[in-house]
């Protein structure tokens, strides 16, 4: 047996888990009216049969029906549940591993204005800011019966099969009958700890009653509000010792924080440039008080910090579950000793990002995750080796490279700089965003394994293409940025990209123009305040950096709000022109009729990117498929076929940006969908 901290197996009560590795609770946004059909299915047992102990699922499945999901939730509240969840949770079974599912009511968190039109519902009438209802303020009736739709709940979950479940209490509304902030109640539900514990306490008690002991309970739960008013650590260590000591309880998953903001949410699940398991510390201080099996899980991205937390006895379960998501094979990884083959999370938090504004939760870099019904987490070898030849190595191009070279073809890449990364390596020359370079970091390491020939500074022609003699040509040559958008003036201004390469210094008084609404202009903004600057954003949307999404906004709002940093938005930048050593931006509005100015010294656009593509249409003639690409096989994660020119020497795509200005994750899907069957 293994030595490894991390590989050891844990009792739960009855419970055996065979390792220390587990997947908190999380919603994907995957289900289909409410329910974990085949796509949310597929996505567990990926991770199931690669060896975690313990999947939880749903982040969290409503028990009520005035509690509508505001993203894809699983509705816990519907019998047909049960059959869904019992093929998940059998199905994962078979591959050893545990399953449980956290159920809420959200209480305050959520919208009335969603599924039934029903009040949202609270201790109090205190809205939530991230969700903006007024709750109506619960009676009587509104308590017992949520009590009972939580029980009925957790039967159904039983009679799913599942080794247990655990109930929420960070922001929504068992933790609002918590906090003294959203609890207005008068006795018996409100006013003193015990009485606002009494809405818990009666739930656990009715599950235990109807689900009987061997059927496994805990509750996610924050420690400390870490909010003015709000409960503190004294009273969260306090609430775990109740807990531990009803009897009704059988593990503690502890977070710390608030989550009814942007940036109390940011908090409690930290993002790229946030310290790695910034709460470890805390929750293992509530398990040394309670001597009680505690679970956390925070931002634990590797399996170092992973393992010093069980080493540490800090934890009994670590929860990794974005880094599930980048990497679902992780354990199995650890267990053969191929920790080096881990695809790296880089805290992106494209995946959360995603389910808060209404999407699927997918990884930045790994264009499997929530997709495993078409596309391979594990790269299956090609019936016969072939000659890919790669043009450009950032995101696109290198994991075409890596896809090819794990299907055994011989792979030949042309990089016109002298490493790779493209878009990404500029983005990572900022210190917050510098994880993303394992992005490229991985993915040449993959290759390198895989035997893929680089030739760096070299920026390829057809005749160099053509002297691979290829079976099959990729141009994932990426874009430039596109700034000539203005009527007059557009050799006066700069690119977000000229600023965060450092080509052009920034200057003192600033006007960016963010037509684009992504990272780059935020960046350029944030290195620019952070030189003294003043700098204003002028954004033609109703919104900024509607792109970027909240919890990534985060880290950007927190530099630039303490700056001489202004956002004015419903403007758009029609012309620059000069004025002595000054420039003056005029700006006019797409509702029209009216305009402003501005005198900066230096005015910056981002407004995306335009394909680099005179290689792709300099060899479209020659290809056999006229660079056509079948989009129905494509999207049913097929082969292409497409054969137009019976002339043609090889298969010719472009992927990436050198289609269009995407994103990475785009660019990454494109390779992978593509590659996966050459």
């Amino acid at each position: 047996m293994s030595n490894d901290p991390l590989l050891q197996p844990y009792q739960l009560k009855h419970l055996t888990l065979r390792n220390r590795i587990m997947i908190t609770s999380h919603e994907p946004a995957y289900p289909e009216d409410g329910m974990p059909k085949d796509r949310y299915r597929a996505y567990h047992v990926e991770r199931a049969k690669a060896g975690v102990a313990l999947t939880m699922t749903a982040g969290s499945a409503s028990v009520s029906r005035d509690s509508p999901p505001v993203f894809n939730n699983i509705l816990a509240w519907k019998d047909e549940v049960v059959g869904w969840m019992k093929q998940l949770t059998d199905e994962c079974h078979d591959h050893g591993c545990a399953v449980m599912i956290q159920l809420t009511h959200l209480g305050r968190r959520t919208r009335w204005d969603k599924a039934d039109w029903l009040p949202v519902v609270s201790p109090s009438h205190e809205r939530e800011a991230a969700h903006r209802s007024f709750p109506k303020k619960m009676e009587d009736w509104d308590i017992e019966r949520i009590i009972g739709d939580y029980v009925d709940a957790a039967e159904r979950m039983k009679a799913a099969g599942l080794d247990g479940l655990e109930l929420q209490a960070y922001g929504h509304l068992m933790d609002q009958f918590w906090s003294p902030l959203t609890n207005d109640l008068d006795g018996p539900y409100g006013g003193s700890l015990d009485n606002r514990l009494r809405f818990t306490f009666d739930i656990l008690r009715g599950i235990r009653e109807r689900c009987g002991e061997d059927f496994i309970l805990g509750v996610r739960y924050t420690g400390d509000e870490d909010l003015p008013g709000g409960l503190t650590a004294e009273e969260g260590l306090a609430i775990s010792q109740k807990l531990k000591d009803s009897g009704l309880v059988d593990f503690l998953n502890v977070v710390k924080g608030h989550i009814d903001t942007d940036a109390g949410l940011t908090d409690v699940i930290p993002v790229q440039g946030m310290r790695n398991a910034p709460h470890l510390e805390f929750a293992g201080q509530i398990r040394k008080a309670t001597g009680f099996p505690t679970f956390h899980a925070a931002k634990i991205p590797d399996v170092p910090t992973a393992r010093h937390a069980i080493a540490a006895g800090l934890l009994d379960m670590v929860g990794m579950t974005r880094a599930h998501m980048a990497d679902p094979h992780l354990v199995r990884k650890v267990v053969e000793g191929r920790e080096d083959d881990i695809r790296p999370c880089v805290g992106a938090n494209y995946c959360l990002d995603r389910i808060y504004q209404g999407g699927m939760a997918f990884c930045l870099h790994n264009a499997a995750t929530g997709r495993e019904e078409t596309m391979p987490q594990t790269i299956p070898p090609a019936p016969a080796k072939q000659r890919i030849t790669i043009v450009g190595a950032g995101p696109a191009g290198m994991e075409a490279a890596r896809v090819a070279a794990e299907r055994g073809h011989d792979v030949t890449v042309f990089e016109a700089a002298d490493q790779p990364g493209g878009q990404i390596r500029l983005t990572a020359l900022d210190e917050r965003r510098r994880e993303m370079i394992s992005i490229i970091a991985w993915r040449m390491a993959q290759c390198e394994k895989h035997g893929v020939t680089f030739n760096f500074n070299t920026f390829a022609d057809a005749a160099d293409v053509l002297a691979t003699d290829p079976d099959a040509v990729i141009v994932a040559t990426g874009g430039l940025p596109h700034v000539e958008v203005l009527e007059q003036g557009n050799e006066l201004v700069a690119s977000a990209w000229d600023i965060l390469s450092g080509d052009v210094k920034p200057g003192q008084n600033v006007l960016i123009f963010d037509d684009a609404g992504d990272h780059a202009a935020l960046q350029a903004a944030d290195l620019i305040s952070a030189a003294g600057a003043r700098v204003e954003i002028v954004t033609p949307d109703r919104s900024f950096s509607p792109e970027v999404m909240a919890m990534n906004l985060v880290p950007y709002m927190r530099n630039l709000q303490k700056r001489d940093t202004t956002f004015t938005v419903t403007w758009r930048l029609r012309s620059v022109t000069s004025e002595g050593n000054q420039l003056r931006a005029t700006l006019g509005s797409d509702y029209g009729g009216v305009t402003r100015e501005r005198i900066v010294d230096q005015v910056v656009v981002n407004h995306g990117t335009r394909p680099l593509d005179e290689l792709y249409f300099a060899l479209k003639p020659l290809s056999s498929n006229l660079g056509e690409v079948d989009y129905e096989a494509l999207t049913a994660g097929g082969p292409q076929e497409v054969r137009k020119n019976p002339e043609g020497r090889f298969r010719l795509y472009r992927i990436g940006d050198a289609v269009a200005a995407r994103n990475t994750h785009a660019a990454i899907y494109d390779a992978l969908r593509l590659v996966k069957d050459l």
